[in-house]
């Protein structure tokens, strides 16, 4: 296998699983919303937010990583990290904001607390975020 195939082929898998955890995202953001409308009706959803408070984190991780493994192809790839500045913006946005919503989802505690709504915001910023960057990503691909 030569190393430009190679390099084809780590690309792919890159995009492939941003992408893929894209959709993990918006699978955690309909959780999300479920608690959110269920504790608004008085409802408890104890399953779902156990399910939401464990995947959060762990995708947080998975999101740097997908992050790191795109610098270090394209570094690999190009030689330099700004060959792809929009894409490389994106992404380290998307990065800031992962980590501003885990910081955020460690201070909410009780069913009151005023850091529900900057948890959702910064989640739809996710989600838009990473809508614009597989939109960006496809263009790079191209």
């Amino acid at each position: 296998m030569t190393f430009d195939l190679f390099i084809d082929i780590s690309k792919l898998a890159h995009g492939s699983f941003n992408t893929l955890l894209a959709l993990v995202f918006l699978y955690q953001a309909r959780m999300g919303l479920s608690i959110r409308r269920g504790r608004k009706r008085g409802e408890s959803r104890v399953i779902a937010m156990r399910r939401h408070r464990r995947l959060g984190p762990f995708l947080v991780v998975l999101g740097l990583l997908g992050y790191c493994l795109g610098l270090i192809l394209v570094s690999i790839d190009k030689g330099r990290l700004l060959e792809y500045p929009l894409h490389l913006a994106v992404g380290s946005l998307i990065v800031l904001f992962l980590l501003g919503q885990y910081a955020v989802s460690r201070k909410i505690k009780g069913p009151e607390s005023s850091w529900r709504t900057p948890h959702l915001a910064i989640g739809v910023g996710i989600i838009c975020l990473y809508v614009l960057q597989i939109v960006i990503g496809v263009s790079v691909l191209m």
